[in-house]
């Protein structure tokens, strides 16, 4: 009996090194999306990019890492989740001091492009490792809540230690930062449960299917970053996002007839899981926009440094902490999954609403408005991010948590791009509009700009909120899925 009983605390310290590794791996992922952003003036200096060169240095990060999400998560369950995830860390950090000490700009770019190759396999590694490895449901929650946490507040972390990183050391810190923390995430692992590789029989991988969805979100993703500078009717951009939709579309034709789909098509059909992903892209649509201002605003309108403006998103930060642990962690399995996505919808929604009402004459900026903000949507994300997690992969097959962890994170990935460049393009249509009409000064027709941009990201919220809705799932199917959730899954 004690022997038993030392067996199963052991097994259960082994479960929560599978949470520390696995949120290590999750802050890499999304840390890398901001950090660099900040380090990219410098780099381009030390480096001699082009103006016109010098946005590879995110997009190519992009297009990897969303153009082959779909292919990592076939490749987790081929190769072992645990290997896949131990590889992806490895490559991340080599990657990672291979850009820190570049030596020019296209070794820099193809340093980000590799980052990004690693991170498709990392991603949906290491959701599935959470998924298979906390089935219980309180535990469940409380893994789900803290790697959600990870998520939601690394943008604003990146924020911070970019500025901070650059400001006092280097800009190639912040990527060397990176192979410390991949290093000890690989350390962890070794605490990890082992799982073996998925043994399918009925047909070779699909490779027309990785090759449509490699090109078609790659084409998506690289659209969005164009419209910023050449604009939503660009020939480029809507050439691209035409080519990317009928990629995608041959995607889904191959995938329904294909005897070993990449995507299958169960995952993105089930109602409670569509509502899922339906709500954390268009929240990332919102949320990374939100970012955006955050920065332009404070430090081009209320004068912040780079380090102020960061420090400034911490207070989302620890919104977004309380959110995703207190609240959602603790009433996982008690409440329906939609009972935390709608009120986080709606929250954040609510702080975007709170700074449509700056004007460039508004006082107490910080205490009034800013902080307010900040909460709401820290505490919008906060709720959205574990429910949503947990559902996309929530009573899936063993051989289908891959791909389904895969989707989940392109659909972040499509969010985070798209939300970047329809925001600042909403932005700076209506600034330029503003000065030509009002007459009035550069800093007033900013913040115009900043606040009609901030009102379609309220707009985007409530929609999600409206669309969402129907997707909740009944009483007796959100019993059935709770059921589910407490059960493992089964392992071949």
């Amino acid at each position: 009996m004690m022997e038993a009983s030392q067996g199963a605390a052991a097994s259960g310290r082994r479960r929560w090194w599978t949470l520390i590794a696995v949120s290590a791996a999750q802050l890499l992922v999304v840390l890398d999306g901001t950090i660099v952003n900040i380090a990219l003036p410098s780099a381009q200096r030390a480096l001699d990019m082009s103006d016109g060169s010098r946005q590879w240095a995110i997009t190519a990060y992009a297009l990897a890492f969303g153009g082959l999400l779909l292919i990592g998560g076939r490749v987790s369950g081929a190769l072992g989740h645990r290997r896949t995830f131990v590889i992806g860390l490895t490559g991340f950090a080599a990657a990672s001091a291979i850009g820190g000490a570049a030596v020019n700009a296209e070794m820099l770019f193809g340093a980000r492009a590799l980052q990004g190759v690693f991170a498709a396999a990392l991603a949906p590694a290491g959701l599935s490792l959470l998924t298979t490895t906390f089935t219980e449901t309180r535990e469940r929650g409380r893994a789900f809540g803290v790697f959600a946490a990870v998520g939601a507040a690394g943008s604003a972390v990146g924020l911070v230690a970019g500025g901070l990183l650059t400001e006092y050391a280097s800009w190639r810190w912040c990527l060397y930062i990176n192979v410390p923390i991949a290093l000890l995430a690989v350390a962890g692992t070794a605490l990890v449960p082992r799982d073996e590789p998925i043994r399918e029989s009925g047909g070779a991988l699909d490779v027309p299917g990785a090759l449509l969805s490699a090109g078609g979100f790659a084409a998506v993703v690289y659209a969005f970053n164009q419209a910023e500078p050449h604009g939503w009717d660009s020939p480029k951009v809507l050439g691209l996002l035409a080519g990317g939709i009928v990629l995608l579309a041959a995607f889904v034709a191959v995938e329904l007839r294909a005897s070993r789909p990449l995507l299958p098509m169960r995952i993105l059909l089930h109602r409670g899981r569509a509502g899922a992903f339906v709500s954390i892209t268009l929240m990332f649509v919102a949320m990374f926009g939100f970012y955006l201002f955050m920065s332009y605003y404070t430090q081009t309108v209320l004068g912040y440094s780079p380090v102020e403006a960061g420090l400034t998103l911490i207070i989302n930060a620890a919104a977004a902490l309380v959110g995703s642990t207190l609240i959602a962690g603790k009433l996982h399995g008690r409440v329906a999954p939609m009972a935390l996505i709608l009120p986080g919808l709606i929250a954040a929604a609510l702080g975007m609403l709170l700074l449509t009402r700056l004007t460039a004459g508004s006082e107490h900026v910080l205490p009034l408005y800013l902080t307010p903000a900040l909460v709401l949507t820290g505490l919008g994300l906060g709720c959205v991010m574990p429910p949503t997690a947990s559902l996309a992969t929530a009573g899936m097959q063993w051989h289908e948590i891959g791909a389904a962890s895969a989707a989940y994170n392109a659909a972040q990935q499509l969010g985070a791009a798209l939300g970047t460049a329809l925001l600042n393009t909403v932005a700076a249509s209506a600034a330029a509009s503003y000065l030509a009409s009002e007459h009035g000064t550069p800093t007033a027709a900013a913040v115009h700009g900043y606040t009609t941009a901030l009102a379609v990201a309220f707009g985007i919220l409530v929609a999600a909120a409206c669309v969402t809705l129907p997707l909740a799932l009944s009483r007796a199917e959100r019993r059935r899925a709770n059921e589910k959730e407490e059960e493992p899954a089964p392992v071949p």
